[in-house]
């Protein structure tokens, strides 16, 4: 599915980062951190993170995505590097990042507990967790995110995944997502930010 939407000259969702990692990148620390960005698609956020001086690793379920994010990152003269993985299933190594960056990205709710204890797993002492994703309010919209509930997540569900690290942000609200044309309109969203004691 994800190699049929990639598969165009543009980009579906730009190539500007998201707003919220945006507002929020100064928690990931002085570069160059290591980060972990997570179904990062056509790569707009990690190779943002890249031109940061961060070292990226973008890992996503398409690999038309990542070719496109390779040639993003070309484009700005970045290092990015890129994993193909289903997140679903994918073990981390451990605390090998100092951040793990989410934004919409969206896995079926059985595989989820999964992905969650990675991130807990992967993240460093004192790491960082940025997500940003659609709630299941989203669903009837027609501006963007999944088509079926369960794909995502409420801020009581990641509050419970992710118990054990430090919360220090999570909240739903609804907010203009206008990210190329894959995101077009107001949206129901989760912010979550977390810190790995």
């Amino acid at each position: 599915m994800w190699d049929e939407r990639f598969d165009s000259d543009d980009y579906l969702y730009g190539t500007e980062p998201n707003d919220f990692l945006r507002e929020q990148v100064e928690r990931i620390g002085k570069p160059p951190k290591r980060v972990l960005c997570l179904a990062d698609g056509e790569g707009r956020n990690g190779v943002y993170l890249a031109g940061l001086g961060h070292r990226v690793l973008s890992v996503d379920a398409s690999a038309v995505g990542l070719r496109k994010a390779v040639r993003l990152a070309e484009r700005e003269g970045v290092p990015l590097e890129t994993l193909h993985a289903d997140l679903t299933e994918h073990v981390f190594p451990a605390q090998a990042f100092d951040a793990v960056v989410s934004i919409f990205c969206h896995v079926p709710e059985a595989g989820r507990p999964h992905l969650h204890r990675q991130v807990v797993r992967t993240l460093k002492p004192g790491g960082v967790l940025i997500l940003e994703a659609y709630t299941p309010a989203q669903v009837p919209r027609n501006t963007g995110g999944p088509d079926t509930p369960d794909r995502t997540p409420t801020a009581a569900e990641l509050e419970a995944a992710y118990a054990e690290l430090e919360i220090l942000a999570s909240r739903e609200f609804d907010r203009p997502v206008i990210e190329g044309r894959g995101h077009t309109g107001l949206g129901a969203v989760v912010q979550f930010i977390a810190r790995q004691p």
